[in-house]
């Protein structure tokens, strides 16, 4: 074991909303701030670098779009990332320069679809790997992708094997089985869920796969917004749009960093790895506490491509 105990940091904070320059600036910051608290790991909320534009509906009812709506959706385009490009390239200099490990939630631009992922990188910049969210979730359909199976790793690194589900596919239950089966130490869970009801379920999840679970959330409010939001929506939105909630548990269920409401910060953890393995002396569900003989789980990896090109025969 590389290094028993490790410093676990839970970014609860939120973008410059629709710009993404000034995002990178931010994100730079509040990584500086947690490698002042010696933080060996920062976990940032879902859709940190892109945005996650609570409230909009991008012009969309059934069977009609608006005009409207489809310059919102460009505008948001604008704001997301290429994996691998400048923007992802800048944040591997960040996690190099301050010589941390980051997962950091982004909009995702691949051609021109849009998906909600977590890039997770080294301390020496490298990244070690991305996930993107297999199901988004009501709205977010309309302008997110779907991930695959491709994107499921959990990544080796000298603090523990790390992996990230975003969001409510921490209600998938045979996703987390896949989590647990690649032996995940530190399941982080970039998320802008803000309900009470949402550490009752990293509880569960920390128990049920005896890891460490870090959530990230976001804290969003007006004045992250430019001043136009509020002609996108419905209605006048109010001052806080996403109120936080990040939190740490540790494999048996112990609340090491309780959700925290209605501010920015940037809080720190140890995680005692140690006792990762005390909580699987009783259960490891993919081990011992596992019957094969009777449900079995299959795991599509493969990458879904929507054209594949067969070679020309030769004449």
């Amino acid at each position: 074991m590389d290094k028993p105990v490790v410093r676990a940091a839970v970014i609860q904070a939120a973008p410059v909303l629709f710009d993404t320059v000034a995002t990178l600036s931010k994100l730079e910051d509040l990584v500086r701030e947690a490698a002042d608290q010696k933080a060996d790991i920062a976990v940032f909320p879902e859709a940190f670098v892109g945005g996650y534009p609570k409230g909009l509906d991008f012009g969309a009812r059934l069977g009609t779009r608006s005009a409207e709506g489809r310059d919102a959706f460009r505008r948001y385009f604008q704001s997301a990332i290429a994996v691998p490009g400048p923007e992802c390239a800048r944040i591997g200099e960040i996690a190099r320069n301050f010589g941390i490990h980051l997962v950091v939630g982004i909009i995702e631009r691949d051609g021109a679809t849009l998906y909600c992922t977590a890039l997770m990188y080294g301390p020496d910049g490298r990244l070690l790997g991305k996930h993107r969210k297999l199901v988004p979730t009501a709205l977010e359909r309309i302008v997110w992708g779907q991930g695959d199976g491709s994107t499921l790793a959990v990544v080796d690194s000298d603090i523990g094997k790390i992996g990230s589900v975003i969001c409510w596919e921490n209600y998938m239950p045979l996703l987390r089985m896949a989590m647990y089966a690649q032996g995940i130490e530190i399941y982080c869970a970039p998320t802008v869920d803000d309900r009470d009801t949402w550490l009752p379920t990293m509880r569960t999840i920390a128990l049920e796969g005896r890891c460490f679970v870090v959530s990230a959330s976001q804290y969003l409010t007006r004045e992250d917004c430019p001043p136009e939001y509020s002609e996108l929506l419905q209605s006048e939105p109010p001052a806080v749009l996403i109120r936080g909630g990040s939190c740490i548990v540790d494999p048996l269920g112990n609340v090491l960093l309780a959700p925290e409401f209605g501010a920015s910060s940037v809080r720190v953890a140890e995680l005692d790895r140690r006792k990762i393995t005390r909580g699987k002396y009783d259960l490891d569900i993919v081990g011992h506490y596992a019957r094969p003989a009777v449900l079995t789980l299959n795991v599509n990896t493969s990458a879904q491509a929507s054209v594949t090109f067969s070679p020309i025969p030769a004449i």
